[in-house]
């Protein structure tokens, strides 16, 4: 078992049930995803404890997505379209989770209509838009609230900033983006990994 906490206390997390929302907000983050093809980011996750780790995402639709930790620490989380792996090279340990059940499943499926299972959350800050996923009838799945920022010249006049994972044991992991590109050229071969439970390789 790792001794990290992931960005993703959001991977185990079920699909929300259809409870439509339409606002002109949410009318804006379906844009922005719609019109994301690809995004490479810094990234920096902060769990419950205060522990910070960094790494690099690499984003490319439909279902690709890859965060790359910093050097040093042995984790591995890649998307490869079907599923999301979670890899420690530390103890050879590969976990898969299927990707329309967890919520970042919106950034890497164009086909989502987010109004189906994510609202607006009420900001005092016109610049930044919040939006929580979050599904009442299972709390044990816990909640994802992303956050975007108004700008121009992004896909959909918005960037993603990051967000915030809330597990239902209340640990809570948060992921803050710096550096973002969007719609760059990206190779498949950025999706591959190596499988520790290989004898002879290594991560």
């Amino acid at each position: 078992m790792s001794k990290y906490l992931l960005p993703l206390t959001v991977l185990v997390t079920a699909s929300v049930p259809a409870v439509a929302q339409t606002s002109p907000d949410l009318a804006a983050v379906q844009r922005h995803l719609s019109d994301t093809g690809s995004m490479t980011a810094a990234f920096a996750q902060t769990d419950r404890n205060g522990q910070v780790l960094t790494g690099t995402l690499t984003l490319k639709k439909p279902g690709k997505i890859r965060f790359q930790y910093q050097k040093g620490v042995p984790l591995l989380i890649v998307g490869d379209g079907k599923a999301f792996t979670f890899i420690d090279y530390s103890v050879r340990q590969v976990q898969r989770w299927p990707i329309n059940n967890s919520p970042l499943s919106i950034l890497v499926d164009p086909t989502r209509d987010i109004s189906r299972y994510a609202k607006v959350v009420p900001s005092t800050n016109s610049g930044v838009l919040s939006v929580e996923i979050y599904d009442p009838k299972h709390p044990e799945y816990g909640r994802m609230t992303m956050v975007f920022a108004r700008k121009p010249d992004a896909p959909g006049g918005l960037m993603l900033q990051g967000w915030a994972a809330l597990d239902s044991q209340g640990n809570r992991t948060t992921i803050r983006l710096s550096g973002q590109r969007f719609n760059m050229p990206v190779s498949d071969s950025t999706f591959r990994w190596t499988d520790p439970r290989r004898q002879g390789r290594t991560g």
